[in-house]
């Protein structure tokens, strides 16, 4: 059995059991939060979400790329969110390789270099600081008063605040 097979199964078994409003995309709390791909990361529980309540982005290391400002530009100016919460975290993938590295292997590997940026960073706090300003700065985005950065310690559990 392929872990698609097994995730199938547990959905059939989950019925109609999530709790939370499904009746519209806008979130009800009108927030928007990113976050890193991280199985170890589980946004609803950290956060005490239910269905419905926040737009959750995810990608490599959660930080901030032309694609994540795509889908804020979206969230903000067509499903009504005004705040948000980058979170990234200790031990990422994304801390442990280089940017040249990767793209060197890449390469490689297939015959091609990426154009795309692989956002490797050293201090997780840095790259917070760097992804909040992103957004800060972003002419797509209406709403950047309310944007505030995390790091989520994996092994405690604790979020704390990037100024």
């Amino acid at each position: 059995m392929t872990a698609t097979d097994v995730l199938l199964e547990r959905n059939r078994a989950l019925e109609d059991k999530l709790r939370g409003d499904r009746s519209s995309p806008e979130p009800s709390m009108h927030i928007a939060i990113l976050t890193c791909m991280d199985a170890r990361i589980r946004v609803f529980e950290l956060f005490g979400l239910i269905q419905g309540e926040a737009h959750i982005l995810r990608n490599a290391g959660g930080v901030v790329t032309d694609d994540v400002i795509r889908s804020l530009a979206l969230s903000q100016r067509k499903l009504g969110t005004t705040e948000v919460i980058i979170v990234q975290h200790t031990t990422c993938g994304l801390s442990m390789v280089t940017d040249d590295g990767f793209k060197d292997e890449l390469e490689q590997d297939s015959g091609l270099r990426p154009t795309w940026a692989v956002e490797a960073f050293r201090d997780v706090e840095d790259s917070v600081r760097t992804s909040l300003q992103r957004v800060k700065r972003s002419a797509y985005l209406p709403h950047t008063d309310n944007v505030r950065g995390f790091v989520y310690d994996v092994h405690t559990g604790a979020l704390t605040e990037v100024a």
